[in-house]
Formats: structure tokens, C-alpha cells, sequence
């Protein structure tokens, strides 16, 4: 077993635990407890915290190995997450952390890394032919949230290899005379609209204002989570068409990218898909899916999961950190 502390920093809270990895890399994690970002002045300082935490538990001493998950683009010498004033440089933090190494990798990265290790109970069948990962070819994994998360697992031979991408900032696609509407009207605010203008956690409210203005409606303006929870609860009737008309988009992107991938299987991960469960089967996702023309009963037979993790950030991040 390799001992490791795995890290999952976003721009509003930081979640680190311990993760021990058996010899196929499969991590199991210890308490995870989880910070504010805003409450620290730095990612050292809120480290310290969480050692200190750690030894007030009688854990002991933090191991000398670390996988950090951050949701932003890695590869620059600084890092700098979104929401937060927080700058990471990438050379020196396993020294400003006191670690003898440190990986980094992309928040959707570690996601790809969690689903090519969860077990298959973890990732349920909700549309498709119910059959395995290839032994050689891609799946795609992708999930709103802030933005669009996209990323591929290139199989060979049965064997993993995770690819960031940044399948999200793709341009968006219109299918039928409502959605041209909706990117004509996001296109006068941003002038080029990415697929993560609409399939996103901000998406909704991009698409329930766009609608409203179409169509003329007279519509309560709420901030996004309270816009979700509205929505999916039901409780307001054009909210819930604002919802509907999400689940057509993404399922229109869900497909793009799994031709662009290669269609051998689709996994839908994240918070905001997860609480979508009980929708997407009675949405117009799947038939946007594989309105894809002359691939269409390719597309109907390809698998679409969901990945079911209540920790999926950090189990990724630490599932990551054998890879290279």
C-alpha cells in the first residue's frame, strides 16, 4: 500500500483526506475534512490547518506525497483558481508544502481517473447496451458544473490512460429554431457562446433568462442554486421547461463529443448530474443524443453512465498519482 494525501481545491472549498493505494491503484480515503477557502490566506496556510487537524486526531505525521486536484487548467508555473485570490506555483509547492512530490492534475482529470477505478456499481446504466469499458478506444467523461468538465480515457489494451481536454469551450451547436433563438440572445452578452454558456450550472439560468425574453414572460429572477433547486423540485413550471430545454443541450454536446471521441461509452459525472438522476430518463437528453443522422443506431447502442461518488474529486485526485 502507498500512503498519500489527496487534495481537491476549488475556488470555494478545499477537501484533502488521507488516501492509501493498493497495487492496481485503487485508493481508499480516510476522513475527509473540508475548508473554506475564503478563511485562508494561501493553499500552505489552509495545508497547515489541515495537519494540524490531523494531528489533534492522533493520525500522526502527514505523509511525504501529495495529488492535488484544482479546478483550473494546470500546466502553467502559476495557477490561479477562479473565485478565489489563492496563486499556486507549480515548482515550488511541494516545497512550500513540506512534501517530498507532488502531482497535480485538472479537476475533470481526476474525475477521469476516479471512473477508470470506481466499481461498476458505482456507475449505473441509464441509457445504451449494457456492456463494459473497450479494451481499446475512448470514453468520454463529462459533467456541468461551474463550467463544462470534459475529459477522455484512451484505452489500450484494457489499459487506462486519462486525457485532459477543454471539451467545453467547444461552440455550441443549435438544433431547432428555439435554440438558435437562445444563442442569438447569449451571443449580444458574449459574443462567441461555448457550449458552456448553456451546459453548465450557470447554463440554467442563461437559458431561463433567454427564454423568458423570447417568449416575453414575465419570470422571477433567482440566483443558480436556488434556480436549480426550483427547477428540479418542480415547483415552477417555466423553470422546469428551462430545465427540459438544458437536458436537450446536453445531450446534443454529450453526443458531439462522444463521436468526436470515439462512440464506445459516455460517462456523465458530478453534483449536478447526480441530482438530475431521476430526470435525464424522462428528458429529451437520450433522443438528442443520437440525433446524430446516419449514426443514429450507433449512437441509441452506445452506453451512457453515471459515475456515483460522494467524494469523487478526492478519489480521483488520489487514484492520479501513479500515473506519472
Amino acid at each position: 500500500m502507498t500512503d498519500i494525501i489527496a487534495a481537491d481545491i476549488g475556488g470555494t472549498n478545499a477537501r484533502f483526506a488521507r488516501a492509501s493505494l493498493n497495487d492496481r491503484g485503487v485508493p481508499v480515503l480516510g476522513t475527509v475534512r473540508k475548508y473554506k477557502v475564503a478563511d485562508y490566506a494561501s493553499l500552505p496556510a489552509c495545508w497547515v490547518a489541515f495537519a494540524d487537524d490531523e494531528r489533534q486526531e492522533g493520525d500522526g505525521p502527514l505523509p511525504d506525497a501529495a495529488s492535488i486536484a484544482f479546478a483550473t487548467a494546470i500546466g502553467r508555473d502559476v495557477i490561479k483558481l477562479t473565485n478565489s485570490n489563492w496563486m499556486i506555483r507549480s515548482a515550488t509547492l511541494a516545497e512550500d508544502l513540506g512534501m517530498r512530490c507532488v502531482r497535480l492534475v485538472n479537476d475533470f482529470e481526476a474525475v477521469a481517473h476516479a471512473v477508470s477505478r470506481l466499481p461498476d456499481e458505482n456507475l449505473p446504466l441509464l441509457f445504451g447496451e449494457d456492456r463494459p469499458f473497450p479494451r481499446d478506444g475512448g470514453v468520454t467523461i463529462m459533467g456541468p458544473g461551474t463550467g463544462l468538465g470534459v475529459a477522455m480515457i484512451a484505452y489500450e489494451d484494457g489499459e487506462p490512460h486519462v486525457i485532459a481536454t477543454e471539451g467545453g469551450h467547444l461552440d455550441f451547436a443549435p438544433l431547432d429554431p428555439l435554440d438558435e433563438k437562445i444563442l442569438a440572445y447569449l451571443r449580444d452578452k458574449f459574443l462567441r457562446v461555448s457550449t458552456e454558456r448553456i451546459v453548465s450550472g450557470p447554463g440554467l439560468n442563461n437559458i431561463y433568462k433567454a427564454m423568458a425574453t423570447i417568449g416575453h414572460e414575465r419570470v422571477v429572477l433567482m440566483e443558480d442554486p436556488e434556480l436549480w433547486k426550483t427547477a428540479l423540485d418542480g415547483d415552477d413550471a417555466f423553470a422546469r421547461r428551462a430545465l427540459e430545454r438544458f437536458c436537450l443541450c446536453y445531450g446534443s454536446v454529450a453526443g458531439d463529443l462522444a463521436l468526436a471521441h470515439g462512440p464506445h461509452t459516455v460517462v456523465l459525472a458530478g453534483g449536478l448530474t447526480q441530482r438530475m438522476r431521476e430526470i435525464l430518463p424522462e428528458s429529451g437528453f437520450h433522443a438528442r443524443f443520437k440525433a446524430k443522422g446516419r449514426f443514429e443506431s450507433l449512437m441509441a447502442s452506445v452506453p451512457i453512465r453515471l459515475a456515483v461518488h460522494d467524494e469523487i474529486g478526492l478519489f480521483g485526485a488520489a487514484a492520479a498519482f501513479r500515473e506519472k
